[in-house]
């Protein structure tokens, strides 16, 4: 199943999550956090602590929203065909590509300076361009504290004897001889446990 670009973009923001935290915590001026905190914002005379509100808050949001939007879409994904895994290899996650961004973010950036603000989402949509195209966008690094693993998987489908292998991101633990169900999604399977697991 090759992803559409829009629900590509959803993932790829989603898994930036931290970062946008990290650009938040940047942005706030923190020589306004001594006076009384006024939890009014919306009203006038009560701003945000923070030098861009707007920017800092909005990509926040919408880093939460497509995070929470890929959790939901990998809940739901129901994986058809059943196979029997003949290799499990478990994968470490390949953090360059993810961590670039981070390193980016301390040289600096923030929401005030915006040349160097647009250099970086220009850098930012390069590095979803490439992940994108080379099919691995649903690999994201954040899935791991919720319980996905990346595995090098060979499999077989039921009841045929041909051999094939994959990468897979799979809910769990798996094992050498286990039935689960898997989906394609671009160059990744999806992989969920059978209901006659073992």
């Amino acid at each position: 199943m090759q992803l559409r670009l829009i629900t590509a973009i959803i993932i790829f923001v989603g898994s930036y999550l931290p970062l946008s935290l990290i650009l938040l915590a940047q942005n706030i001026d923190y020589t306004r956090l001594n006076q009384k905190m006024c939890w009014k914002f919306w009203e006038e005379g009560c701003p945000l602590p923070l030098n861009n509100p707007g920017f800092a808050l909005g990509i926040f949001a919408a880093c939460i929203l497509c995070f929470i939007v890929t959790l939901v879409a990998l809940t739901l994904v129901q994986p058809k065909h059943e196979i029997q895994l003949t290799q499990v290899k478990h994968v470490p996650a390949d953090l360059m590509n993810y961590t670039l961004p981070y390193v980016v973010s301390f040289m600096s950036i923030d929401y005030q300076e915006t040349g160097k603000f647009v250099g970086f989402l220009i850098f930012l949509g390069w590095m979803f361009w490439i992940t994108y195209r080379s099919g691995q966008i649903v690999l994201n690094p954040i899935l791991i504290a919720f319980g996905w693993r990346l595995y090098d998987l060979s499999y077989r489908f039921i009841g045929d004897e041909t051999e094939h292998s994959s990468n897979a991101l799979v809910y769990g633990a798996v094992a050498t001889g286990e039935r689960h169900r898997q989906v394609a999604i671009q160059d990744i399977l999806i992989v969920k446990p059978s209901p006659h697991h073992g």
